[in-house]
């Protein structure tokens, strides 16, 4: 039996995910949760086959999730099942450690064949999601301070505040800020945001 890890903030979520696998001959849910630090003791108490993780919890986030369990086991097998679509959001949990990336509004039969693909120690990436990737790939990354600037443009900082923030000189953050509106390819603070959430960079909270 592949024994399964199942974490979700949703109840409901978490009920269907395991209703799905509950109905496979060779599948079991040992176990949920519905925050990030519920997930990592979880899987330290279960030590399950594969663990289903929402990168969308409450406090402890679904990477910093993926991250604290493959500290513990590098060997963990982790599916991220999530609404966020964004290549930043793809690319930071495949490089955490997830074996794969699957979308919530794509799954039906992928699930429980991605379960078992996983299981046999293979890291599948579905068309979709590569195609993400892909095209990320061709883009210039952000910096973590790019990103850090960012977010304090989406809280309507303005540059002598983020420069405060950051303990920078207003010019520097003028630097950064302009920077960021070159690799977005926008030209104002407003459609940065709006770029920068579309891809996964940042998440208001």
């Amino acid at each position: 039996m592949i024994r399964v890890l199942c974490v979700d903030d949703h109840r409901v979520v978490r009920e269907g995910l395991g209703a799905m696998i509950g109905r496979q001959p060779d599948m079991e849910v040992v176990g949920s949760a519905a925050t990030g630090e519920q997930a990592v003791d979880s899987y330290r108490q279960l030590r399950p086959d594969i663990t289903l993780m929402d990168l969308q919890l409450p406090a402890m986030t679904g990477l910093d999730a993926i991250r604290a369990i493959r500290d513990f086991d590098e060997d963990a097998r982790i599916i991220v099942l999530t609404m966020y679509h964004g290549e930043e959001d793809i690319f930071r949990a495949l490089e955490a450690g997830a074996a794969t990336y699957l979308l919530k509004d794509s799954i039906s039969d992928d699930l429980t064949t991605m379960i078992r693909e996983v299981h046999a120690g293979r890291r599948p990436i579905p068309p979709n999601i590569a195609k993400v990737l892909s095209a990320r790939a061709a883009q210039s990354p952000l910096t973590a301070r790019e990103v850090e600037v960012v977010r304090l443009i989406a809280k309507g900082l303005r540059n002598k505040e983020i420069a405060t923030a950051l303990h920078i000189t207003e010019e520097t953050a003028k630097v950064h800020v302009r920077k960021v509106f070159a690799k977005l390819n926008v030209n104002d603070r407003t459609a940065a945001v709006h770029v920068a959430m579309r891809r996964g960079i940042i998440h208001l909270e």
